[in-house]
């Protein structure tokens, strides 16, 4: 067994990918259908223009959404998952329901703008 630690822990790395202020909503409320940047704001409003922006940049940098600009009057540009950013939906959903049963468990009530994962 090589012990030379080169590359990286796993969890790390998910958690650079998904673990940015919110990411994690992000990639939740692209999993339904693309969305613009003016929607994602109104469902994350905690997060401000720059910041909403700046996370949607590093996650497209890393090939988790996709960017899409329409060629029309007044600009149109449109956020959504790639199949690698599908790809974490399992792991979101997993994310929601640990929370949700340690909230639930601890006396707190979900109240968010992220809605329970319908089971397929």
């Amino acid at each position: 067994m090589n012990l030379d630690c080169t590359t990286g822990c796993p969890v790390d790395e998910t958690l650079r990918l998904i673990g940015g202020k919110y990411k994690s909503l992000i990639l939740w409320h692209l999993t339904g259908s693309a969305l613009r940047h003016g929607e994602l704001q109104r469902l994350i409003p905690q997060a401000t223009p720059k910041m909403l922006t700046q996370q949607l940049r590093e996650l497209e940098g890393d090939s988790l959404v996709a960017r899409e600009v329409f060629p029309v009057v007044p600009p149109k540009v449109e956020y959504s998952l790639t199949e690698l950013g599908k790809s974490l939906l399992p792991i979101l959903t997993a994310m929601y329901n640990w929370g949700a049963d340690y909230m639930q468990d601890n006396g707190k009530r979900v109240c968010c703008s992220m809605t329970a994962p319908v089971a397929t």
